[in-house]
């Protein structure tokens, strides 16, 4: 295989090359590639482009024109022809995509930031590539299906777990020809190593029991144990399938998605306040402070706000079931609810989208949002020292009984 024989020297080629000039940059890949590809086809048919040879078996017949689009931008390679037989530079180029792997790297990697394919496509158009649409975006970012996939179906190993957080967020994707309503339920938890860990995503058509309890079942399936708290939201179906999936589990209401619904019960104007009031019963040294701090926050709210105080009262139970564990483990859950901030995240990203084509590409974004956020973690410090995890382990040994909602209010 031979190169090229010359390359054009002087003070304008060295400026171009240390400019980087695009179109230097082009000519130079194209004619590389060319010369590549001719070598291999002298190679298919035995004998150099025009040579009489005893030992060629084929010859050439033109070439055929293939757009190519590079990070240099788009190229019109000219591929050579055979008489019988083909040839396809297998090495350059993949059959049916144009696209050169390092761009879709780039163009996936967009779409994950959570730019959209229109912007893709103009971004794409900057870099000189000139033949890349919308549909070919989608496409590109298929590529990731098979990195969630392995991440959704990984074994859960690294347990026992701990803590577990689940919840679900409403997304929009179409389906029969019309736009519907579904639910991303995720699942977040502590390991054994005291690190957060993303445990799982699924869709749901429906936030009700059945799909929740499919969902915890096919977490314990990859081997979520050890659960000693979970922390959500108070859904019915929800709490059900975790007492079904996850016996011995205490259940916790999740302290912001509570905080919302006390403040519905009550003006806008005494939103901030109402809040704050609520704060205060998290923030207390022990559990015998959190009890006297409710029933403080309560008698206040009755002066002012007696259905606020109601609400309060009858979920006062579900809201401080956390009291029956140490003082340091519900400290750092209250401090730092990784939750409420990947549920931001992921609706970042998301937004961006709208409304989905279909379940399969919302599950391709959010899993592989996951997927990166899973990665953080695991090199980001512990959220939990070994030594609290030693005391929620001893807690474990002697557990109290999980507390049953006497009234679930959405």
């Amino acid at each position: 295989m031979t190169a090229l024989t010359s390359v054009p020297a002087g003070d304008e080629f060295e400026r171009q090359l240390a400019a980087a000039d695009p179109d230097m940059l082009r000519l130079m890949v194209k004619s590389f590639a060319e010369a590549l590809m001719s070598a291999e086809a002298d190679a298919a048919c035995g004998a150099g482009y025009g040579q009489v040879s005893p030992e060629r078996t084929n010859s050439r017949n033109g070439y055929r024109t293939r757009g190519w689009d590079t990070r240099v931008g788009s190229i019109e390679l000219a591929i050579p022809k055979l008489r019988a037989g083909s040839y396809f530079p297998d090495w350059l180029l993949e059959r049916r995509r144009r696209a050169e792997q390092a761009l879709m790297s780039v163009v996936a990697t967009a779409y994950l930031l959570g730019v959209s394919t229109r912007r893709v496509e103009r971004l794409a158009a900057e870099l000189g590539v000139t033949q890349l649409s919308k549909s070919q975006v989608s496409a590109m970012a298929k590529h990731l299906d098979e990195q969630v996939a392995a991440f959704r179906n990984r074994p859960l190993d690294a347990g026992p777990y701990p803590v577990v957080w689940v919840d679900a967020l409403t997304q929009k994707v179409r389906e029969n020809g019309r736009v519907v309503n579904v639910h991303a339920l995720v699942a977040v938890g502590v390991n054994g190593d005291g690190t957060r860990e993303i445990l799982g995503i699924d869709v749901a058509s429906a936030e009700d029991g059945a799909g929740w309890l499919a969902f915890l079942r096919s977490l314990t399936a990859r081997g979520l144990s050890g659960v000693q708290l979970v922390i959500s939201d108070a859904h019915r179906g929800l709490v059900e399938a975790v007492g079904a999936a996850l016996p011995g589990a205490a259940w916790q209401r999740c302290r912001a998605h509570y905080s919302r619904n006390l403040a519905n019960q009550v003006p806008r104007s005494a939103q901030p306040w109402v809040a704050t009031l609520l704060r205060t019963v998290f923030e207390q040294p022990d559990a015998e402070a959190v009890h006297a701090q409710a029933q403080q926050v309560i008698s206040t709210l009755e002066t002012k706000f007696p259905k606020a105080a109601a609400h309060l009262d009858e979920a006062r139970a579900d809201l401080l079931a956390f009291t029956a564990f140490p003082h340091e483990i519900w400290r750092q859950i209250w401090s730092n609810n990784p939750q409420e901030r990947l549920n931001k995240e992921i609706r970042r990203r998301t937004d961006v989208v709208g409304i989905f084509p279909d379940r399969n590409s919302l599950i391709r974004l959010v899993g592989a949002v996951l997927a990166e956020q899973n990665d953080e973690w695991a090199e980001s410090r512990r959220y939990m020292g070994l030594e609290i995890l030693a005391k929620l382990r001893r807690t474990g040994q002697e557990p109290e009984p999980a507390t049953e909602p006497a009234a679930l209010i959405a």
